[in-house]
């Protein structure tokens, strides 16, 4: 496999994963908007900054309205984190790797792409907005049918996949870290009503509502529900889970190439922090400093897996 495939693929599924966590983002932000209309424009700035566009977002708006934020983190081309931008952009990497793609994978993105850009022709009202975000969550969930429905397990098919991983561990990182820590500094809120409030909306980002409530009685926990999000290998969306999947698929790469690159290190010791810790152990230590290291942690990570491309050419 060429070098410059490893990368298609790899930002291929990261671009993918990324306007479907924007999408999810939206969603949380606007549910909870609904139901906190006295705290909405603080509740749509925690989305921005989740997503990690507060100056971009400022270069161009004064406030934190929910249409101004809804369309730049949709549709705004100038936001390459939106949802519009991010599908074009894997469409992009997707053309570039052609060859290596199945029809299916091929035909779902193209189709992701098109229904998109019908959808996000104009801008989207607030009583529009959960059937395009429904859409969004949709098409990207057929791109993934398609992948792993129809592709060889080959190496292809593992930078897909480290790309949708090192993405998603970041997104999850980053919702904890601004919904607790930035929205709830002090432990004194710590059991409140708020607090209740803000960790239902970090569940419903990572589509883990129903999850918790299957382990769980059901009421908002803190520390169990940032176990389940951070350290339980069961849960798709959590770092653990995510953290593990890297290391598999740089594994398996290993095998075919007889090669251990750099970020293979790097893979395995984010997995061994992870199971080093106990969620007692990171409340005491900080959760916020816990979510910023392993941040930058998973940043530099996939910094080094595309430095390491030249290893599978």
């Amino acid at each position: 496999m060429l070098g410059k495939t490893a990368g298609g693929m790899f930002w291929m599924f990261r671009f993918l994963e990324r306007s479907e966590n924007t999408a999810r983002l939206v969603d949380a932000g606007f549910r909870i908007a609904l139901t906190r209309s006295a705290a909405a424009e603080a509740e749509w700035a925690s989305v921005i900054g989740t997503a990690g566009v507060r100056k971009a977002y400022l270069a161009r708006y004064d406030d934190y309205r929910a249409a101004s934020v809804i369309d730049f983190l949709l549709r705004d081309p100038t936001n390459p984190s939106s949802v519009m931008s991010a599908i074009d952009s894997a469409r992009t990497n997707a053309r570039l790797v052609r060859t290596a793609l199945t029809r299916e994978v091929w035909e779902a993105t193209n189709e992701c792409w098109m229904t998109m850009k019908a959808v996000l022709k104009r801008p989207v009202s607030e009583s529009g907005l959960p059937d395009v975000l429904a859409t969004i969550r949709r098409q990207n969930a057929l791109v993934r049918g398609a992948l792993t429905g129809t592709m060889m397990r080959n190496d292809v098919y593992n930078f897909a996949h480290m790309g949708t991983f090192v993405e998603r561990a970041d997104n999850t990182a980053r919702i904890l870290d601004v919904k607790y820590y930035v929205l709830l500094p002090s432990v004194s809120f710590v059991g409140s009503s708020l607090d209740n409030v803000q960790w239902e909306t970090i569940l419903r980002s990572v589509s883990a509502q129903r999850a918790y409530r299957w382990m769980s009685d059901g009421t908002a926990n803190p520390k169990q529900i940032a176990n389940l999000i951070i350290l339980d290998t069961r849960m798709p969306r959590s770092l653990a889970y995510s953290v593990g999947q890297i290391c598999e698929h740089l594994d398996l790469l290993t095998e075919a190439y007889g090669e251990t690159a750099a970020c293979h290190g790097l893979a395995r010791a984010a997995v061994a922090r992870l199971e080093g810790h106990s969620i007692d152990s990171i409340f005491e230590t900080g959760l916020h400093q816990f979510l910023s290291d392993f941040i930058a942690c998973n940043t530099a990570l996939g910094l080094q897996i595309e430095q390491d491309y030249r290893f599978y050419g």
